[in-house]
């Protein structure tokens, strides 16, 4: 069962109460002059402490083979892991300017 945190619209007084989702509803419909106060939730998961989503394995393998098809896009610089021989092909290519 949760907690519910209300007010006493009356007083202005702020309380929590440990009660399930039907005492609510009737303790809300039974007491007028109380609403109950909205939750703004905390970051859950990976939003911890700002650190983000974490990308799993099968992203990384798909953007490494769309990278493999486009060996000259900016996502081939961040997610391919191109073999030496085209790694000196791409160098010679940028030296002279063909890339």
């Amino acid at each position: 069962m949760p907690t519910y945190t209300f007010i006493d619209n009356n007083t202005e007084e702020i309380f929590e109460e440990f009660m399930g989702i039907s005492e609510r509803e009737k303790y809300l419909k039974d007491n007028p002059h109380i609403s109950q106060v909205p939750v703004m939730f905390a970051a859950v998961g990976d939003h911890i402490m700002s650190v983000g989503p974490k990308v799993d394995g099968g992203f990384n393998e798909r953007m490494e083979q769309i990278a493999n098809a486009h060996p000259s896009s900016p996502l081939a610089d961040r997610y391919s892991r191109p073999s030496t021989k085209t790694l000196q092909t791409r160098n010679v290519l940028k030296k002279h300017k063909v890339i």
